[in-house]
């Protein structure tokens, strides 16, 4: 059986590797790898908005992790504390896949999540992840939608 082991600061370098290589459509380049280390190294550190579980690969690095972000929403029946977290990324070294890591490390991620308050949780899912999360717990939902708009010219970044 795998254990994940909450992330620290000290792992963000090999997060951001996973979800540049693994999730987003293009790898981030060097600059970008190191800002996002950066930011998230930060976001990790105690009173910080990120909550990650990792699993350890035997030669080093991590097999895989699963990252999510809290953050604050109107109290309701549901979320009485107002906190939801965004499950950023899931993903698992090619040479890892198969031995439940994924599973491993998101079931950790909301167990740490569920004891700092948070009762709602959102996620992407792509069409092959989507039976981990379903099987955690998570529905589709048809409502969601999603936008991201870019700094025009002019505006401040």
């Amino acid at each position: 059986m795998t254990v994940p082991r909450p992330a620290t600061s000290d792992d963000a370098a090999e997060i951001a590797r996973l979800r540049s290589q693994l999730i987003l459509s293009e790898p981030l380049d060097a600059t970008w790898l190191t800002i996002c280390r950066d930011q998230l190294a930060d976001r990790l550190r105690p009173g910080g908005d990120a909550r990650a579980c990792v699993v350890d690969a035997p030669s080093g690095g991590l097999a895989s992790c699963a990252l999510g972000l809290i953050h604050a929403v109107l109290p309701a029946p549901k979320y009485p504390r107002g906190l939801a977290a965004r499950i950023h990324a899931v993903a698992t070294d090619p040479d890892h896949r198969r031995r439940g890591y994924a599973r491993a490390a998101l079931a950790g991620l909301l167990a740490r999540l569920e004891k700092d308050g948070v009762t709602l949780y959102e996620l992407y899912a792509s069409e092959g992840s989507a039976p981990l999360y379903a099987s955690l717990g998570f529905t589709s939902d048809p409502a969601l939608m999603r936008m991201t708009r870019f700094p025009t010219s002019g505006s401040s970044a």
